[in-house]
């Protein structure tokens, strides 16, 4: 009995700081990443021009916040499932949709900027989000619940 109370004490301290940890790249996004769409989304964006950007640093940027987001995601999911069949599926497809979202920025960013400053907002809102842990983890869940009924 003890060693279970430790375990999920353990756990818990983990999962928190995984937690603090995701919540610590939101809070100094400013100076860890270039980013000159943070400033720019942030205020009233519908009026002006785009910021002027380097894309191959904002690339690299956007593609390294990305990949933190999702290691500290990955192992949250491994933290709250204990499953690596699920973490496989879960590396899966944080590449195949991190490598469809840059595609889809960049090009969007490229061709259509001026005119879909919404969709790049929501291109990158994905990108710099952990919004993906917060869909596979009900998701999950869900699956390991059906399975077990």
């Amino acid at each position: 009995m003890l060693k279970t109370k430790f375990k999920n004490k353990t756990a818990v301290f983990f999962g928190l700081l995984l937690l603090g940890l995701l919540v610590s790249i939101r809070l100094f996004e400013n100076e860890i990443f270039y980013d000159p769409f943070l400033l720019y989304f942030k205020g009233e964006f519908s009026t002006h021009p785009l910021p002027i950007y380097n894309p191959i640093k904002l690339f690299f940027s956007l593609a390294f916040r990305f990949y933190l987001n999702s290691m500290l995601s990955l192992a949250l999911i491994y933290l709250v499932f204990k499953d690596f069949k699920i973490v496989k599926f879960s590396t899966f497809l944080f590449i195949v949709f991190g490598s469809i979202l840059m595609i889809a920025f960049f090009f969007a960013l490229k061709f259509f900027g001026e005119e879909e400053k919404m969709t790049l907002f929501y291109i990158r809102r994905f990108i710099i989000q952990p919004i993906f842990l917060i869909v596979f983890i009900p998701a999950f869940y869900y699956q390991s619940r059906l399975k077990t009924n």
